[in-house]
């Protein structure tokens, strides 16, 4: 019989709505980040126009991202939450009906796309601040690590979904872009009732107003709503940029991709190799944060982060597909331990009001930092010779944060680590 976990057994309804939020939302990332390539140059684009797109679409996540969040507190966290899954079903539905160029430009820069299947949008940071004020700081970690479990087993049976049902429609006789564009059109689908969902959330989910204070003191503070936060937010999202940059490398869309060309996996194959990986990823959350108890958080973003850029840039290089999938989920087993420590650790170092903007603009580095690279790999991948490239330099520039991070914070100690 299952057990409701200590950490979780105070989450209130809206805590617990946020989870299925999460849910919804990375089942549907999952499921398109394994098709999103092979759904595009089916439809006549090249490799360089799909890695124009999926440049483009991050840039467009970025810009929602960092309107919604930085405002979150004063319009509302469920209106914000709303309006970011109705933005993913006008996206999937625009992908889903055209295969204009400038129109699939138009939808993946307004509306919300995953090609990685990660977070983009404004979700993740409005989240993160509505469970931080719900839950201790001994238990913030655990909590977080749960959440990022959630997610990573909805992107692995997103994915899992996504390569049975093209298989399946394959099988009958669908073409390749029809059996895809299914997909796409149950992102859509997911986003609406993701739009349903969260229009649940209680007053309570909201940040509580505090009486009027002095105006803020700089134009940043006024455009971002972060203070007295500002110096170690500036930091962290500036570092958060060069590690997502990295990423943007390899993201799960390209790897499928790579996947297909360097050895001819198709498209249900895919699926269950990124089930695996994600739910491998998301187990090790739950580790992740045993460790950061006894470590630290930054000491163990680091030691586990390090190795899996290590693993990265091993996997063009194994000769064998059962080679390269192993090396690729080991990489994804220790990969993600780094996930629940960075949100849980941005949580605590800065003002509780200042959260949700904080969050935003560490969430638009990341996907700022994501958004450059994509256009790169595109053109690596026109040509044969620079297919593995992407691995190569993913695996370095990660690197460079993992050792960066640790020497501009490792003094830096959130509340509950006072006493390690």
């Amino acid at each position: 019989m299952f057990r409701v976990p200590d950490a979780l057994q105070g989450l209130t309804r809206d805590g617990w709505l946020l989870f299925a939020s999460r849910f919804i939302r990375l089942f549907a990332y999952g499921a398109l980040s394994v098709v999103l390539v092979l759904y595009l140059v089916g439809i006549g684009l090249t490799e360089p126009e799909a890695g124009l797109i999926l440049t483009l679409t991050l840039v467009g996540d970025t810009a929602v991202s960092l309107l919604l969040t930085t405002r979150a507190d004063r319009i509302g966290r469920r209106r914000v939450l709303a309006a970011g899954a109705l933005l993913m079903a006008a996206a999937g539905l625009t992908f889903a009906s055209t295969t204009a160029l400038w129109l699939l430009v138009v939808a993946g820069v307004i509306g919300v796309i995953s090609p990685s299947g990660q977070e983009v949008g404004p979700f993740l940071p409005v989240e993160q601040a509505a469970l931080s004020h719900v839950v201790t700081d001994r238990t913030r970690t655990e909590v977080f690590a749960w959440y990022t479990l959630t997610g990573s087993t909805a992107t692995a049976l997103g994915a899992l979904a996504a390569g049975s049902i093209t298989r399946i429609l394959q099988d009958a006789g669908w073409e390749s872009a029809s059996a895809y564009r299914v997909v796409v059109v149950l992102y859509a689908a997911l986003g609406v009732a993701l739009a349903v969902l969260v229009s649940g959330l209680s007053q309570s989910a909201e940040m509580k107003r505090r009486s009027e204070s002095s105006p803020p003191k700089t134009i940043f503070a006024g455009l971002t709503g972060v203070h007295h936060s500002r110096d170690v937010v500036l930091k962290l999202s500036g570092l958060f940029a060069l590690d997502a940059f990295g990423g943007g490398f390899v993201v799960q869309s390209f790897v499928a991709y790579w996947f297909h060309l360097r050895f001819g996996v198709d498209a249900g194959t895919l699926g269950m190799i990124f089930f695996w990986a994600n739910i491998l990823g998301g187990a090790s959350a739950l580790l992740a944060s045993r460790l950061a108890a006894r470590i630290g958080l930054i000491t163990t973003m680091v030691v586990t982060h390090l190795p899996s850029n290590v693993l990265l840039i091993l996997i063009p290089l194994m000769p064998t597909l059962p080679l390269a999938i192993t090396v690729l989920l080991v990489r994804f087993s220790i990969s993600q331990m780094d996930v629940p420590t960075r949100q849980s650790y941005l949580m605590a170092v800065v003002q509780p009001e200042e959260r949700s903007a904080a969050a935003g603009i560490a969430g638009v580095a990341r996907t700022t930092g994501a958004a450059i690279s994509p256009v790169f790999v595109g053109l690596m991948f026109a040509n044969p010779v620079l297919m593995n490239a992407p691995f190569y330099i993913a695996g370095t520039l990660k690197s460079a944060y993992d050792l960066l991070l640790y020497r501009a914070f490792a003094a830096v100690r959130p509340p509950e680590e006072k006493q390690l």
